[in-house]
């Protein structure tokens, strides 16, 4: 299947199924039902399309799913707000794109896996967390829990839980801190430029 037309598709499917849930405002798990199936269609397309071909594929169900520049924000910490509008632009599009990247890269093929949606979200002040499993072939599972917030727009994913406690954006933090020493965006820009570089060719990160 071309791109353009997994693409073409995959952008439907993200702009019509939270309507589809009727008039009143999709539930908390709506963003995370169009990740998971745009995950399993990478998974499905497999190594029959290039990298950038699935990065192309998934990239509108995870701009639709997350709420990136408040994750990029947390993960950066108060020093974000201090860094000029371009440099600000420029390292979330850069995470934008490693965010992608690390997921076409962690399934890159299909095994019959599956992404089961528990139907009970847990609160956690205004944030409710969606649950979900990642049944792996052979029977694994993988606990992974979603962090969602209200925006204007809806529903958004602003931390994942791995096992239901590892937080990614505290991890990210933790990663980025040595980069932002100097109080400068630039080191970490390139450490994720570099990152997507490696994934692309095949190293996972």
């Amino acid at each position: 299947m071309p791109a353009m037309t997994s693409r073409r598709r995959l952008l439907a499917l993200v702009l019509v199924l939270p309507a589809a849930a009727g008039a009143a405002e999709a539930p908390p798990a709506a963003p995370v039902e169009i990740l998971d199936r745009a995950i399993l269609a990478v998974m499905r397309a497999g190594r029959t399309a290039s990298f950038g071909q699935r990065m192309q594929m998934l990239a509108p169900a995870v701009e639709v799913a997350y709420d990136l520049p408040f994750i990029v924000a947390r993960a950066v910490g108060p020093r974000f707000a201090g860094f000029p509008p371009r440099m600000q632009a420029e390292l979330l599009a850069v995470f934008t794109e490693f965010t992608v990247a690390s997921y076409v890269a962690n399934f890159d093929d299909y095994n019959g896996e599956r992404f089961e949606i528990l139907p009970q979200t847990r609160s956690v002040g205004s944030d409710e967390v969606v649950q979900t499993v990642l049944e792996q072939a052979g029977g694994e599972k993988l606990k992974l829990d979603y962090v969602m917030r209200r925006q204007a727009g809806g529903w958004k994913i602003i931390d994942v839980l791995l096992n239901g406690s590892i937080s990614r954006v505290a991890v990210q933090r933790s990663d980025f801190r040595s980069l932002l020493g100097g109080g400068d965006a630039e080191p970490l820009i390139a450490s994720l430029r570099g990152k997507v570089l490696r994934l692309t060719a095949g190293q996972k990160d």
